[in-house]
């Protein structure tokens, strides 16, 4: 008789396989603005992933980022809005969420990494 074990969990699931970039995208008055395409390309590679924003203007976008992808610069579009945001984190940290938040505000992107873990951490309680 064989039993059968569920397969192990991917490594693609774990905090050091990925990197998180989210925020908003408002107007200039500070109006939130919904159904803006988000795209996040990687430089090395050319892979990108997509979001939209919701009611309030926020996106979130998973990426896959490994610990060798430290300094990695990514391209963020926001509609016809670009950024650079560099992947910045502490290799031996594999507990805490790794990512950024990059915000676009009427024309201009605002990256404030700072508020990076209280961002995810709204967004993940709701």
């Amino acid at each position: 008789m064989s039993t059968l074990l569920p397969a192990p969990a991917s490594a693609e699931h774990e905090v050091f396989y990925r990197y998180v970039v989210l925020g908003y995208v408002k107007d200039a008055r500070g109006a939130p603005l919904r159904g803006v395409s988000i795209k996040v390309i990687r430089e090395k590679t050319g892979f990108s992933y997509l979001a939209e924003t919701d009611a309030q203007g926020f996106y979130m976008i998973v990426a896959r980022l490994g610990d060798e992808s430290l300094g990695e610069r990514l391209l963020v579009k926001a509609g016809s809005l670009t950024a650079t945001v560099i992947a910045r984190f502490d290799r031996a940290n594999h507990t805490d969420e790794r990512g950024t938040r990059l915000d676009f505000l009427g024309k201009k992107p605002l990256e404030r990494p700072t508020w990076f873990a209280s961002t995810l951490k709204r967004f993940l309680a709701q």
